[in-house]
């Protein structure tokens, strides 16, 4: 018996329940309050009637679901913006797909995704002192395949380099891996961490990473 789907991407709630999940970040919690995860200073600024602080969640709440991220009328969150959602003006029968630049750095930027990806870091480097075993486990997590040959290559070498340049200014590296709220290891190298949580960021920022196949 044989069947497929076209490749679709997966709807902007489900690509970040989908990176908290694979670092093991997310609240599978059911129901109640909004979820007011990390948002851009100053987005509410031009809603004066009254004016309107943003105070996200600085405990499990802020890993709950897309669902159940919180939304100021037509100010939905900039990341939903970003991958499509509907902004609940009208009746939508059917999500549209884009695929914008924007998206691609919203993947890479975004406290959310880099914090998952810092979080996924840190266990590959408590469990691998190398990097292949680290990209096999990687792949396996977030592709559910493993690397081929010309994929090791390239994530090896992006390795490589983000070794390097972390060594020569290891304030960047604390700096990246103190991103998000969850805690880091006592004994970890901030240098090795943060080179893998470059690899990492990569990979969550595959196409083929939020593309439901």
């Amino acid at each position: 018996l044989y069947a497929r789907q076209n490749p679709r991407r997966l709807p902007a709630e489900f690509i970040r329940d989908n990176a908290l999940a694979v670092s093991g970040l997310l609240n599978p919690q059911l129901g109640g309050a909004s979820a007011r995860p990390y948002q851009p200073a100053g987005y509410y600024a031009q809603l004066n009637f009254p004016k309107r602080k943003y105070q996200q969640h600085n405990d499990e709440n802020q890993y709950r679901r897309g669902l159940y991220m919180h939304w100021q009328r037509s100010f939905l969150h900039p990341m939903l913006a970003a991958f499509d959602a509907p902004a609940r003006e009208e009746c939508t029968a059917v999500r549209e797909s884009s695929n914008t630049p924007l998206q691609a750095l919203n993947q890479l930027n975004d406290p959310t995704f880099v914090e998952a990806a810092r979080v996924l870091a840190t266990e590959l480097v408590t469990e691998e002192k190398a990097i292949k075993p680290r990209l096999q486990i990687a792949f396996k997590r977030l592709l559910n395949r493993p690397p081929s040959g010309e994929e090791m290559t390239l994530l090896t070498e992006l390795f490589n380099k983000q070794l390097k340049r972390y060594k020569a200014a290891p304030e960047d590296a604390k700096k990246l891996i103190a991103t998000g709220l969850a805690l880091l290891p006592e004994k970890v190298d901030p240098v090795d961490l943060a080179a893998t949580t470059t690899v990492t960021r990569a990979l969550l920022n595959l196409q083929e990473t939020i593309t439901r196949y």
